[in-house]
Formats: structure tokens, C-alpha cells, sequence
């Protein structure tokens, strides 16, 4: 029976070794797939002499919310091992977001001289960044042997000056700070925790992705609702109209970049889009508008890109009757809103305007009118 549960386990995560760690009661250890109420544990082994427990928090109704780790581990200087104790945290992707000192625990630097409060504010900020000098030095980089000091040799290795380096420790524990850091970025440990995720994620999981403000659960969630040829599954089309219309730029120009022209066709959701337009940021704006320029826009969407020309500047300009050029005809109505613009003061707008309204051969009186009208002042 034990055996069968380990392999169901197994099977649903084939890329893990996973188990829950529980006593038979005599002191000897031994793995058995199970669950509790609040957090799950697993034991990751990442070689045949590294493991450790990695646990996972769940709410109440047992949905996965962060990934956890009560770290020991020992930082070896040249002579001596000390143990670390530190708890960190992840989210459910393996991005790492934080570190708590256990209660009664500290940290000490080479010389036993305890880390003082700005040590550990140091810390958390080495700790934050992922694209710390770390990810590419080895630890003897780093140091000169049977010392804890930075070596003038580093500036060599790295292109970067002895300043820059020291901004990435902390003197006095070099090594842990390299350590923790490995601990918090190791690539292993983050591919399976998005494993153990991705054995969670169902639409309701989904849904709590799009709507959050961690925009690595965004791209995670877009990549599984939004089809390869651009399609928007159904019940997710409001969480992705959300994320177009939300702060964040980059999630918001990945969803209209991916999005189909199909998910913008009609009036409502056209209405709505240059509702987000006209209180968006102007870089949003210009995702917009190029987003426009490679879909068929409704007559009433139309109108109020040629009414809107007049106030643009010379980028938001051409992107709009770029728009109205790609069109396959255009209502006299537009046309009209068009051909009045022809009377800006800027000569180059106002050519580029008749250029556009030549090609669609208005039959309109009134725009053949101010077409004339143009043609004399040239």
C-alpha cells in the first residue's frame, strides 16, 4: 500500500522526488505521501548527498498561496563551519520574496561579531536582487584564501569595481551572504516548485493569477488561457480585460500583443478599449494603437480616432490614421471627422490627411468640398 502511494505521488510530479517526512514511532524516519490541513511538506533531493524540506502553505479550502523552507545549513570559512539558521519564503513560481531570522536565532560574521540591524536590512536587500554579481562568481572569486576579505582579482574577473562588489556583501560574511543567495535563486528548486503549482492549477487558481499584482502569476496564468493562435478561453476574456486596463505596462502589452483580433471585435469591447486608451498612460496608449492597426475597427470606433487626430502629437498622429488607412472603407461620417483636420496648422499632418481621404474617394459633398478647399491654400 505504501509503495502504491509513493508512486501515484511520483507519477503526478515525475520530475520531483517527493515525500512527507513522519516518525514510525521508534525514531526511524521513513516517506509517505499525505496532506495536511494547513502546509505540505516535501523532501527535495537534488543529489545523493543533498536534501531538504521544502513545504508548501495552503488556506483553509487547501488552495496553495506560498512555498516556505526552515533552512540549516553550514557556512564554511577557511578553518571553521558555523550553522545558519534562516527561514525563506517563495511564491508559488519560485520567486523568492523574503527571509525571517527564527526566533532566538542570529547570524554572525567571520569573527563572531553578531550582524547589527543594518547587516540584516543589507542582507535583505542583497537577497532581493536576482541578477546579483553571485550568479556568475564562484566563491573563491570572490575571496583570497584563508581570508574572508574581497581581492583586488575580483575587479579582473568581473569588469566591475571593487565599489560595485562590495555593494553585493556584507564585510565580514562574504559567505553567507553567497550561500543564502544560492539558496534563494537555485534554478532546481525553483523549476519544482512551479512543478508542484503546476500540478495545482485549475480555473480557479487561474483566475486568482490574472487578478493578482504579482505579474509572474499574470504571465503564468496568460500562457495557459490565451491559446497559441491568440484565442481567449471564454470565462477568462473580463480577468484579461482587466489585465490590459491594469498598472502594470508590461502585462498589459503582453495580453494585447497575444490577444487575437477576434477578442476586439464589435462595438462593446472596442468602446471599451478606447475607454482604456483616453485614461491610460501614454506608453499604454501607443500598445493600443498599434494593437488597433492590426484589427478591422467598428464605424463608431473610427469616428472617434478621426475626431481625436486634431489633439495628438506627430506619433499618436500617424498611428491613428495609420488605423484608418488599413481600413477597407470608411463611413462618410468618419470621412467628414477626417477632412476637417486638414485645417491644422501643421502642413505635414494636414498632406498626410488628404493622401488618406484621395485613396478612399469620398463621395461625400462635404469632404469633397474641403478636399478642394485644401487643394486651393496649397
Amino acid at each position: 500500500m505504501l509503495k502504491s502511494i509513493i508512486l501515484l505521488l511520483l507519477s503526478h510530479l515525475p520530475l520531483l522526488v517527493l515525500a512527507e517526512v513522519k516518525s514510525d514511532g521508534r525514531g526511524k524516519a521513513y516517506s509517505v505521501a499525505s496532506q495536511t490541513e494547513s502546509i505540505r511538506q516535501f523532501t527535495i533531493t537534488e543529489s545523493d548527498t543533498n536534501s531538504y524540506t521544502l513545504k508548501l502553505a495552503l488556506d483553509d479550502s487547501g488552495r496553495p498561496k506560498y512555498f516556505f523552507r526552515n533552512i540549516f545549513t553550514p557556512v564554511c570559512y577557511t578553518n571553521e563551519c558555523k550553522p545558519v539558521h534562516v527561514d525563506f519564503y517563495w511564491d508559488l513560481l519560485g520567486n523568492y520574496i523574503r527571509y525571517e531570522m527564527p526566533k532566538g536565532k542570529i547570524l554572525t560574521k567571520v569573527d563572531h561579531e553578531e550582524f547589527k540591524e543594518q547587516d540584516y536590512q543589507k542582507l535583505a536587500d542583497i537577497l532581493s536582487r536576482s541578477n546579483s554579481i553571485f550568479a556568475d562568481l564562484k566563491m573563491e572569486d570572490l575571496l583570497t584564501k584563508g581570508t574572508d576579505s574581497l581581492t583586488d582579482n575580483v575587479d579582473a574577473k568581473t569588469g566591475a569595481t571593487l565599489k560595485t562588489i562590495k555593494n553585493d556583501v556584507i564585510d565580514g560574511a562574504v559567505y553567507t551572504c553567497f550561500t543564502l543567495w544560492h539558496i534563494a535563486y537555485g534554478k532546481q528548486v525553483m523549476d519544482k516548485m512551479k512543478q508542484i503549482t503546476d500540478s495545482y492549477l485549475n480555473d480557479e487558481l487561474l483566475h486568482e493569477f490574472l487578478k493578482s499584482n504579482n505579474y509572474h502569476y499574470q504571465y503564468r496564468a496568460m500562457e495557459s488561457v490565451i491559446a497559441k493562435n491568440g484565442k481567449v478561453k471564454k470565462s477568462f476574456e473580463g480577468d484579461i480585460q482587466q489585465v490590459i486596463a491594469g498598472k502594470n505596462l508590461f502585462t498589459a502589452r503582453t495580453a494585447l500583443q497575444n490577444t487575437n483580433a477576434a477578442f476586439f471585435a464589435g462595438d462593446s469591447r472596442q468602446n471599451w478599449l478606447w475607454n482604456t486608451y483616453q485614461s491610460g498612460s501614454y506608453p499604454l496608449q501607443i500598445a493600443i494603437l498599434k494593437k488597433l492597426g492590426t484589427i478591422s475597427v467598428t464605424d463608431h470606433l473610427a469616428q472617434k480616432l478621426a475626431t481625436s487626430i486634431a489633439g495628438s502629437n506627430q506619433e499618436l498622429f500617424r498611428l491613428k490614421l495609420g488605423i484608418l488607412a488599413k481600413q477597407k472603407q470608411l463611413s462618410n461620417q468618419t470621412l467628414i471627422a477626417l477632412a476637417k483636420n486638414m485645417e491644422m496648422d501643421n502642413e505635414d499632418f494636414a498632406s498626410e490627411i488628404y493622401e488618406t481621404l484621395e485613396r478612399f474617394q469620398p463621395q461625400s459633398t462635404e469632404v469633397k468640398q474641403r478636399i478642394e478647399w485644401y487643394k486651393n491654400q496649397r
